[in-house]
């Protein structure tokens, strides 16, 4: 079997068969937090891991629900914790919104982004014409009159959230704007504890307009299934590395690929052994070490 990695079509590597992951694995998706790295840190093993993936052929993505950063940035953080990473091996939910955009409604044009600046700048570089909600209400504004046409509303984490750029999100959705949303999850963890996350937002516009969102980021499948599409790799030649069974877990079942959980994040081994259902992961962890061996066999 062929795959294609950087334009070259080589022998596919051929991985041991571990119950629940396929016998051929020729993408891994890593969730980033908890995973790769916490905090400022890599995590034990984490970049000989992604090291020998490459070494031995194995496409490698980092997938994160995060749309306030670019993909530029994540590269340049893995880059300093020692691991090389292309932009393109970088998925996150604004770039995963973006792709789906381009390949399920390619009408779409003008977007009317709800977010931090970040979300704006991936949009524009990839050809919309974009314009935060932050910019699209004058500071006056006292009701009415905000819709200006825009294709699409696309919803990411938006600190400054306000009733100004919640009306002109409504407003623009209840005139036939697609109601797209990066991520649904309702807090994110910090140093300090959780805070609101994108799905806060997301729930405000929905309640205002009576739409559903279209979800993009996990556990919805549509960032997974950006990464299979764009390696060009089916979902049972992939594997899914993450530490959240309610996100990783779930997004990798629905987009039917085997997953492995990793004990370095959210869950530990009690959680672990009473999942069930989509929460189920194929195999568990507890480190990169493990995974490892779990996909190239034992150091020799």
């Amino acid at each position: 079997m062929l795959f294609c990695l950087a334009g070259r079509h080589t022998e596919a590597p051929i991985i041991p068969a571990v119950e629940g992951l396929p016998p051929v694995v020729r993408l891994v998706i890593f969730d980033l937090d908890g995973v790769i790295y916490r905090g400022g840190r890599a995590i034990d093993g984490a970049v000989d891991l992604v090291a020998d993936l490459k070494a031995s052929g194995v496409a490698v993505r980092f997938a994160t629900n995060n749309s306030t950063v670019d993909r530029s940035a994540y590269v340049a953080r893995l880059a300093g914790l020692g691991i090389r990473a292309t932009r393109d091996e970088v998925v996150t939910s604004t770039s995963a919104t973006i792709e789906h955009l381009a390949r399920h409604a390619p009408e779409v044009r003008r977007v009317l982004a709800v977010g931090e600046r970040g979300i704006a700048d991936e949009l524009i570089a990839a050809g919309y014409e974009a314009v935060l909600a932050a910019d699209a209400v004058p500071p006056d504004y006292d009701g009415g009159g905000l819709d200006q046409g825009y294709d699409a509303v696309v919803v990411g984490l938006d600190t400054a959230f306000d009733y100004r750029r919640l009306a002109a999100a409504i407003s623009a959705v209840l005139a036939g704007a697609r109601f797209v949303a990066t991520n649904a999850d309702l807090l994110y963890p910090t140093v300090e504890g959780f805070l609101p996350g994108a799905g806060t937002m997301v729930a405000a516009i929905a309640a205002g307009s009576g739409a559903r969102p279209e979800v993009i980021g996990k556990p919805e499948p549509a960032m997974f299934v950006t990464a299979l599409e764009g390696s060009g790799v089916p979902p049972e030649e992939a594997v899914v590395v993450g530490d959240n069974p309610d996100a990783d877990m779930v997004a990798a079942h629905r987009a039917g690929i085997a997953s492995i959980l990793v004990l370095t994040g959210v869950a530990d081994a009690h959680r672990a052994a009473s999942l069930a259902g989509d929460e189920r992961p194929s195999a568990i962890a507890t480190g990169p070490r493990e995974v490892r061996k779990l996909l190239l066999g034992p150091i020799s």
